[in-house]
């Protein structure tokens, strides 16, 4: 399965990028970074600056329809970046539409409540974003990883970087599911 994962040009925290990376390339699938510039994109480790990735794919010239499933990482700046960018709004709103998968880590939701699909949903995140989610219509609750499969698609999102491990088995299980 090909999977997106949506990130800003700067401003992902780079565990988020790279272990759900590295566990979808090992479990088989085909992880694409998308972009909403082409280049490089810079990850960060909390504040400060990582390393840098180059983007295959730019959210304007790509559609949902080339994808699978979405990944969203998380960063404080990254989703901040994303939720300002229309064509990035519109590429994720779009994999609900589809019914396609999607999982999201840390202060990624906010470019779901952006996209504004978190409506009826339950997720978790970072703690700051609750009463976000809450505003936007969601259910917020505190637990390492959620699946919600009550809506258009199944949502996977986890907290923070020490729920890793259970977020990338459970994307994984959802996304192998979609796949079969």
């Amino acid at each position: 399965m090909r999977i997106a994962f949506l990130v800003a040009p700067e401003g992902v925290e780079q565990v988020e990028l790279t272990e759900p990376w590295k566990a979808a390339k090992d479990a088989g699938h085909e992880p694409v970074l998308v972009s909403t510039k082409s280049g490089e994109i810079q990850a960060f480790n909390h504040l400060d600056k990582a390393d840098t990735f180059p983007v295959d794919e730019v959210v304007g010239d790509t559609s949902a329809d080339s994808f699978g499933a979405l990944v969203l990482p998380g960063g404080v700046a990254n989703p901040d970046f994303l939720r300002m960018d229309d064509k990035a709004v519109g590429f994720v709103r779009d994999f609900f539409r589809q019914g396609r998968p999607v999982a999201a880590i840390c202060h990624a939701p906010w470019t779901l409540v952006e996209a504004d699909v978190v409506r009826d949903r339950v997720l978790t995140s970072w703690p700051s974003l609750q009463t976000d989610i809450r505003n936007a219509g969601g259910t917020w609750v505190d637990e390492q990883v959620k699946i919600c499969e009550g809506g258009p698609n199944t949502l996977v999102t986890s907290r923070k970087p020490d729920d890793l491990k259970a977020f990338c088995e459970a994307f994984l299980d959802v996304f192998s599911r979609q796949a079969g």
